[in-house]
Formats: C-alpha cells, structure tokens, sequence
C-alpha cells in the first residue's frame, strides 16, 4: 500500500509540473526585462495551465491556452514583490499569456473564496438594479467623505461599466464599476466575477483601467468557463437540512461595499500601485523603472 500511495503521488506531482512552464516557454523570444530585480522575479514563476485544484477544495481551474494560472506564492511575488502591494491572501491570479504580469498591458483576476454560506438566486431577474446603483453612489459618497477627512483621494462612482449579468445555467454573476479618484483624468475598472457554490461564493476580480474593459468582457467568458466547483462543493449539492445559507441574495453580492470589499478598493489600490501613481510607496525597483523611462 505505501508504494502504491508512493506512486500515486509521485504521478499526481508529475502531471501538476507538466502544466507549469518556464519564462521562456511562456514567451518565447522574450528578451527579458533591463530591471534584474524584475527579470529575476518573472523567471522565477510558475506560468500553469491545464487542470489546477484551487486551494482549499472547493473549485477548481481547467485553464487553456492563451492564458495562465500563477499560484498563491507566485501571486504573492507578483502583488507584493513586483507591484509594491502589502502582502495578502489568495487563491492564485489568471493572466493573458500575451503579457507578463510586469506589462503595462496586461490585467490579472484575483482569485479568492468567501464561505459565506449557499446565496439563493431567487432575486437576480426581478431586481431593479438602476436603483441598487444609486443606493451605491449614496454609500459611495459617504464613503469618500471618511476618505478625504482621512487624507485620502475622494472617490465618486460613476456607473455601471457593464450592468449585473447572471448566467443561471452556469450560476455564475459578473459586473463591472467605472470609478474616479480624485481629479485624475483616468478613471478605474472594476469588474467582478462570481461564481456560486454550495458552500460560498469563488471571486475573481480584475485587475485593469477602463482602457482594457472591451480586452476583459471579450475574456470574461472564456475565464467563466474555466471555474468549477469540485464533486460535492456545487450549487446543486445544497442541502436545506444541512448546509447555511447566506444572508445576501445576488443583489447582496452586488451591492457589498464598493471601498471596504477586497474587490472594491484592494483591487483599485493594486492598480494603482501597479500603474505608478503613487510613487512613494513603490518599491526600489519601481523607482528605478520610472528612472529609465525617464
């Protein structure tokens, strides 16, 4: 039994490294990046696809070609090392194997799972979500009073970028929000994805302007393919006389705190440390890619 066991897992470790490749094998012909602190950090990650069982147990990722899965410790190297954000938790990132993570171009979906319990459905066609959007600009502009009092950036929620859509076949949820920052000329996206299971919900949120939300809605639905709930995990597996039940609908889900949920200002904040706005927080390598532009 232990050399079966032995064998078992030696195949299991072999077929997840057969879906990892190199830098090189991602982007051929890449020359690399002049920053060593950058090249250094993209060569030491693992770009995968292929099937990946998400941490946890609860989903998993059939991820194809033309995209990439990095795992929560690449992910890390990625938001922290390379983008100067604080370290944080995740299930892993999705990228376009068009670009590195370090191209201006590119965007990310961050991946996480909220147990927040089985969320009924019952209320995602007779919404009114021209209304939900306006109970949000309210909670927004309170919200960015706090924030200037606080020595922040104002913040103003425009619109919906791309209203509430909910695929019942697939029990998948996705919308996107156009915000400002302060006076800048650019404005932000922030678009959402979720996915409904038995136990909780699969976030992935991206990471782009709104410059690249016609790049992102054409990928959404290749991106929603790719999630799955593992045997036992999915919507239909709820059991009423077992299982809890969330205290939000899919309207809940949407209308969750614009700047206080991970999707809401975390993502914008990663943006924008990404894109080199806030220059004093950068770290060293940041500054030294600023310089060479210059």
């Amino acid at each position: 039994m232990k050399i079966a066991f032995g064998a078992a897992m030696a195949l299991a470790l072999s077929a997840a490294a057969a879906g990892a490749r190199s830098f090189e094998e991602t982007f051929p012909g890449h020359p690399g990046y002049d920053i060593e602190e950058v090249d250094q950090i993209l060569r030491g990650l693992d770009y995968k696809t292929g099937h990946i069982d998400l941490p946890g147990g609860q989903a998993q990722l059939e991820v194809p070609e033309g995209y990439y899965y990095l795992d929560p410790g690449d992910t890390t190297a990625v938001l922290s090392d390379l983008w100067g954000n604080p370290p944080d938790t995740s299930l892993g990132m999705i990228f376009p194997s068009a670009y590195t993570p370090w191209d201006d171009d590119t965007w990310g979906a961050e991946l996480d799972f909220d147990p927040m319990g089985y969320v009924s459905d019952d209320d995602a066609e007779s919404y009114d979500y021209d209304d939900l959007l306006k109970e949000m600009q309210a909670e927004t502009r309170a919200d960015s009073g706090e924030r200037v009092r606080a020595g922040y950036d104002s913040v103003e929620l425009i619109g919906w970028a791309a209203p509430p859509s909910y695929d019942r076949t697939q029990r998948k949820l996705h919308w996107a929000l156009e915000l400002k920052f302060g006076e800048g000329e650019e404005h932000t996206l922030n678009y959402k994805l979720r996915a409904l299971g038995r136990e909780g919900v699969l976030n992935a949120n991206f990471i782009g302007s709104m410059a690249q939300l016609g790049t992102i809605q054409r990928s959404l639905p290749e991106v929603a393919q790719m999630i799955s709930f593992t045997e036992g995990k999915t919507y239909a597996d709820f059991d009423p006389s077992l299982d809890k039940v969330a205290a939000v609908g899919v309207a809940g889900l949407i209308a969750g705190k614009v700047l206080t949920s991970k999707a809401g200002f975390l993502a914008v904040a990663l943006l924008l440390l990404k894109k080199g706005w806030f220059v004093l927080l950068l770290p060293f390598i940041w500054l030294k890619r600023l310089f060479n532009r210059n």
